[in-house]
């Protein structure tokens, strides 16, 4: 049964989809959610190990019908900075507003837990910037450089990655 902390206030008249923490029955939709947009350097490949030790770090979307069409994640680098990252939305559910909804889930858990700042990689400029990032470089990020080398020397080099950053104010400070 879902409670409301496990719902973010994020569902619209157009789109009432309910964006809610990962449950174990998720693990496998989410590897090939996500897996799917990783031949294009859109997400980074994750294996269900990855998902099953941060589960609690997921948010999905799930339609009517069961199928997953959406979600995120945060990983923690440190008690002080964390990424939102597997960012993906089945194609057929793209330009519904959904990645928005997501994003705005993963700060509220962001900034539930109190980290000062979030930041991504991602090539999706206008989204990130419309949702209040600002853009930043990867070179503020050490940790991050330093995970993309031992995953894959390619993901430092795929296209041009825009590196987005928001400062977050704690859910405490703001109310």
């Amino acid at each position: 049964m879902e409670t409301d902390t496990d719902t973010a206030a994020v569902e619209s008249a157009a789109w009432p989809l309910r964006v809610r923490h990962a449950h174990d029955d998720d693990v496998a939709d989410i590897v090939a959610l996500n897996n799917m947009f990783a031949p294009d350097g859109l997400t980074l490949y994750r294996s269900e190990a990855f998902v099953v030790s941060h589960l609690q770090d997921y948010q999905v979307v799930r339609g009517a019908d069961g199928t997953l069409m959406g979600q995120v994640a945060l990983d923690e680098y440190s008690p002080s900075l964390v990424e939102l990252v597997s960012l993906a939305v089945a194609t057929e559910a793209q330009g519904n507003g959904l990645g928005q909804r997501l994003i705005t889930a993963a700060e509220k858990l962001a900034r539930e837990r109190g980290y000062p700042e979030l930041f991504a990689i991602s090539l999706a400029e206008p989204l990130f910037l419309r949702m209040g990032f600002h853009e930043s470089t990867i070179l503020h990020y050490p940790e991050k450089i330093a995970r993309y080398r031992a995953i894959s020397r390619s993901e430092l080099s795929i296209g041009r990655k825009f590196c987005f950053a928001k400062k977050l104010t704690s859910v405490n400070a703001a109310g």
